[in-house]
């Protein structure tokens, strides 16, 4: 309870839907609860959100805080925390309860995202797949030719119908035909060719890496895709990938820096994580395409 003369009456103004809810019965089976325990929590983080966590703070305050004497995790977060500002809600959902089924806020997202896609402007000339998208080497193939992973960043060339012909490019190790890569020695995944695509690649520039002396190539592509799975502002996907980790990781710990580990090391993390959520093969690839192009080792921006 807060214990400001006016934050403590609007408190006890605002109990009085509890006391309704006791009346019509909201919550007064399990089922019931379980439809409506959603809402509940989120109404919960909105308001700890808007009033800076008062209830957590009554109690605990960053400046009170030893940090030194904490657990390895809160040294680690609680300092990023207090740099960029953030509250004790962002972090610590699931603490005093357990987690709602946070599926039907990470569907919402999608759903948003799908929505802003179909309103991609027909101007835009750089565009971000929003999902896994299949790609075709001419206009009308009926088969696909490979797949370009979420968040791939894609230059227009023209526009023919419901299908947009673009440039692709990335990094492709040497020997290693079936994938390229968003960077030179990150396994951040942009593209899965298939025999076709793999003959039609081309490549702009070689180079060796001085740390492991694995040769790398600067490849380019020319592909056809459907333009409803476009979106011509890479940030809506990146705010779509941070409420889905917001959401699905912090039943178990607090919010892990996104520069925490490189993009390499990421990998490994998302796949030790993935079985303690009920995100998608989906869900958990815009994820991996999100932390991985904002790890320590990548620059601002990809």
């Amino acid at each position: 309870m807060p214990h400001e003369p006016l934050d403590y009456l609007w408190t006890k103004i605002r109990a009085v839907k509890d006391i309704y809810g006791e009346m019509v019965g909201t919550i007064n089976t399990p089922e019931k609860y379980e439809a409506h325990k959603l809402a509940m929590a989120q109404s919960v983080w909105k308001t700890l959100k808007e009033n800076d966590s008062a209830t957590c703070r009554s109690c605990h305050s960053f400046d009170a805080m030893d940090i030194t004497g904490q657990s390895a995790e809160a040294r680690i977060q609680h300092p990023v925390a207090i740099k960029k500002g953030e509250t004790c809600i962002d972090c610590h959902k699931g603490v005093a309860h357990i987690l709602p089924d946070m599926s039907e806020v990470t569907q919402a997202g999608a759903a948003e995202l799908a929505t802003a896609a179909a309103q991609t402007p027909a101007t835009a000339t750089t565009l971000y797949t929003i999902a896994t998208e299949p790609f075709f080497m001419n206009a009308g193939d009926s088969h696909n030719a490979g797949n370009l992973m979420p968040s791939t960043e894609v230059e227009v060339v023209k526009q023919q119908g419901d299908q947009v012909l673009v440039d692709v490019k990335g990094w492709q190790q040497d020997g290693v035909a079936e994938v390229f890569y968003a960077a030179q020695g990150k396994r951040i995944l942009s593209v899965l060719l298939g025999e076709d695509a793999q003959k039609a690649l081309k490549t702009l520039n070689t180079q060796t890496d001085p740390e492991t002396n694995l040769v790398w190539h600067q490849v380019a592509l020319q592909v056809w895709l459907p333009k409803k799975q476009l979106v011509d502002d890479q940030q809506k996907i990146w705010r779509y990938a941070a409420d889905m980790m917001s959401a699905n990781c912090t039943g178990c710990h607090g919010l892990t820096a996104l520069d925490r580990f490189n993009a390499n090391q990421w990998i490994g993390v998302i796949k030790g994580m993935a079985p303690r959520t009920s995100l998608t093969q989906e869900q958990l690839r815009v994820m991996t395409q999100y932390v991985q192009k904002h790890a320590s080792d990548m620059p601002a921006k990809l």
